[in-house]
């Protein structure tokens, strides 16, 4: 398997293999899930709609976090590999 071919066709889905890859992590999600619908069931027409802009802010800073930590582990993989060789 040529890794950087599956990451450009898309086969290789790091930020969504890494959310559900544990059984803690499926168990956090489904609790998490549970207490959105709880709170939405709470709110106001207008407390909903501030809190889908707070979901939705949310949503891309965990992208923008997610690209900045997968391009740090990305580099630091590469930088582990040079020195590997180097010695």
């Amino acid at each position: 398997m040529n890794v950087i071919k599956e990451l450009w066709h898309g086969n290789i889905v790091p930020q969504e293999d890494s959310r559900t890859n544990s059984k803690e992590m499926k168990e956090l999600l489904g609790y998490m899930a549970r207490h959105h619908e709880d709170l939405e069931k709470s709110f106001s027409d207008e407390q909903k709609e501030t809190f889908e802009k707070f979901h939705d802010c949310w949503s891309e800073y965990m992208s923008l976090a997610e690209a900045a930590i997968f391009e740090y582990a990305f580099k630091l993989g590469m930088n582990i590999a040079i020195e590997t060789l180097d010695d």
